[in-house]
């Protein structure tokens, strides 16, 4: 062979080794990164192709597929009280994509997980064709319905509620208003596209999750944790015993004097009981300010502050931080005391503080998945009980629940009262915006109930009243929380 005939033999060598390389890269290694893009059509064809699996609530599907015709998306998500779940199932749309537990669990409802992949090998030789798992949730439907038929009654109203088992970590209810229904955006229409458009552009932000994704100031229900911080560093030793917290109460550094809606004749050097029970300012500033920031912050990292709720495994369920902020000076920390100042929490971090008080100190890590299953209804995942943290000693946690529970019996918190049951209650006012005298407050309330038996729920309502035609006066003092909260505790403790 010639020079010229060798070299052009050599290069189409080259040509054809590249090419080898080229497609094998392609087959073996950016496989599955090709396989899951979103604009590769034949995933979202083969997404669409089957039924997909159900979320159960309270043994009964909320979720299910109808055939569509004229489409190669053959099958499209209907959702059952779409509203009242959609915080919980989140949505899955063959235009918009998924969120929540459709995501999270994408792989079960569609039976592509790799815990089915012999079951999938069985269905091809049966001749069934691929079938999907299912994902039991650990709602409880009277609790759900409890909570979402409270925020709806509020008309106008926008919040949140959450309710958590105290000894396990179990979310029972989980609504955020206003709220949508998946079903109607669930295809690939122009109509469908454009409603999902309009409730993307809604002021009212109904696509929002409050319970899991918004932060707000958590008013004066974070004084449950300040008094919790107080008696485990040894500031207040006796909840009884008078304070030296004058009201109003001069912020450090500041020229700003602080009083309490209960008024000072009340609130001047009361004692952390009286100062729960009728929310005084002035004891709660005084605490976290003899605290320091460190410690005030060390107390709330332990109840789930500054963390992340669920791990990273937990996929489009992650929840956002509450914030206990670093690098405060003396005002912004005796701020925090109250609730206010830069501190922000979700609705979600408030019930966990809640629940780890009614159970003594120990922080469960809430979880909304009890178990997955297969197509054969078998037990691929079944969550347990874990331990977040010790937030406070039983000891420091139990003098809290006995100012809680005074605080229903005798002070702001009586309307969450239910005969029979132990209560303890705490409301909250957070103020929003540079001029709090035109911005109208949040409201907030949290509360847990027990009973002899053992079982017990903690629960925190948000409301945020912008677009409710109401009073200052009928934010606070748990006038729209507080029958939100006894509600849903019956719905779990008298079902």
């Amino acid at each position: 062979m010639n020079k010229p005939l060798r070299a052009v033999a050599i290069f189409c060598g080259l040509l054809m080794l590249g090419l080898l390389i080229r497609a094998n890269w392609l087959q073996y290694v950016r496989a599955p990164e090709l396989a899951a893009d979103d604009k590769n059509r034949r995933v979202q064809i083969e997404q669409f192709a089957t039924p997909r699996g159900d979320i159960i609530v309270g043994g009964r599907a909320v979720t299910g597929s109808s055939e569509v015709r004229g489409t190669d998306l053959k099958f499209k998500r209907t959702y059952v009280n779409g509203p009242m779940y959609a915080p919980v199932t989140g949505y899955a749309s063959q235009a918009q994509g998924m969120t929540l537990l459709e995501k999270t669990y994408d792989g079960i409802l569609t039976g592509k997980d790799d815990r089915l992949a012999f079951q999938r090998f069985a269905d091809v030789i049966s001749g069934k064709g691929r079938r999907a798992g299912s994902v039991v949730t650990t709602i409880v439907p009277k609790a759900q319905k409890a909570a979402y038929d409270g925020l709806t009654d509020l008309k106008g109203a926008r919040g949140a509620v959450v309710a958590l088992d105290p000894r396990t970590g179990k979310v029972l209810a989980l609504v955020s208003a206003p709220s949508y229904d998946p079903s109607q955006f669930a295809g690939s229409t122009f109509k469908e596209s454009d409603r999902f458009v309009a409730l993307d552009k809604d002021k009212r932000k109904p696509l929002a999750n409050r319970a899991l994704r918004e932060t707000y100031p958590p008013g004066s229900t974070f004084k449950i944790l300040t008094a919790a911080a107080a008696l485990e560093h040894g500031i207040v030793t006796d909840i009884d015993a008078s304070t030296d917290a004058v009201s109003p109460y001069p912020l450090p550094q500041s020229t700003n004097r602080i009083g309490s809606e209960a008024g000072d004749a009340v609130c001047d050097k009361a004692s952390m009981k009286t100062a729960m029970q009728h929310s005084c300012n002035n004891v709660f500033l005084d605490v976290a300010a003899k605290l320091g920031q460190d410690k005030l912050r060390e107390t709330a990292e332990k109840f789930g502050f500054n963390d992340d709720v669920y791990s990273d495994d937990f996929g489009d369920l992650l929840a956002t931080k509450s914030i206990y902020p670093e690098d405060l000076d003396k005002p912004g920390t005796a701020l925090t005391g109250m609730g206010q100042g830069s501190l922000t929490s979700t609705p979600m971090q408030m019930a966990m503080v809640t629940a780890a008080l009614a159970n003594d100190g120990k922080l469960m890590q809430p979880y909304i998945v009890d178990e997955v299953r297969g197509p054969d209804l078998g037990t691929l995942e079944k969550t347990q009980p874990a331990v977040m943290s010790e937030a406070v000693s039983a000891a420091t946690a139990q003098k809290v629940q006995q100012m809680m529970e005074f605080t229903a019996e005798e002070g702001s918190a009586r309307r969450a009262r239910i005969d029979g049951i132990t209560v303890g209650g705490k409301t909250g006012t957070a103020q929003r915006g540079v001029d709090v005298a035109k911005q109208v407050p949040y409201g907030w309330f949290v509360s847990y109930g027990k009973k002899q038996d053992g079982s017990s729920v903690a629960v925190a309502v948000f409301i945020d009243p912008t677009d409710m035609e109401i009073s200052r006066e009928d934010i606070s003092g748990g006038r729209l929380g507080a029958p939100i909260a006894r509600s849903v505790m019956e719905a779990v403790l008298q079902p």
